[in-house]
């Protein structure tokens, strides 16, 4: 089991920048890759970012290419998603996700946080 707990939601007016973080259980972070992924108010859940490993290959969704920045530090087995330029369509509720040793930009990953709010106003 791992256990993810994230943090770092809030309020911001369009254009500003939140930097969430997610902080994993145990001693094996470094098997994991990791992702960040939101649900907006009726939607489905939908990817963002993600990571390898090692941490040498980050993809993103088109929607927040550019604005996101997907980081690991695996010495402290934590993941962050640093946000810029936040526009009112970033708002959702904010997961990351754990998946065993392959990295996939779906929805297929194998430990989830509870989830942090990010709202961005207009």
């Amino acid at each position: 089991q791992v256990q993810l707990i994230d943090s770092g939601g809030g309020l911001v007016q369009a254009g500003g920048s939140l930097r969430l973080s997610c902080a994993a259980s145990g001693r094996t972070f470094s098997n994991y890759a990791m992702g960040w992924f939101r649900q907006a108010p009726g939607k489905e859940r939908e990817f963002v970012a993600a990571i390898i490993r090692s941490g040498g290959y980050t993809p993103y969704a088109d929607s927040v290419k550019g604005r996101f920045t997907i980081s690991r530090d695996n010495a402290k087995n934590t993941v962050y998603l640093q946000m810029n330029s936040l526009k009112p369509r970033d708002t959702a509720v904010y997961y990351c996700g754990a998946r065993n040793y392959v990295l996939v930009v779906t929805t297929d990953y194998d430990y989830w946080s509870q989830g942090t709010q990010v709202s961005v106003s207009s």
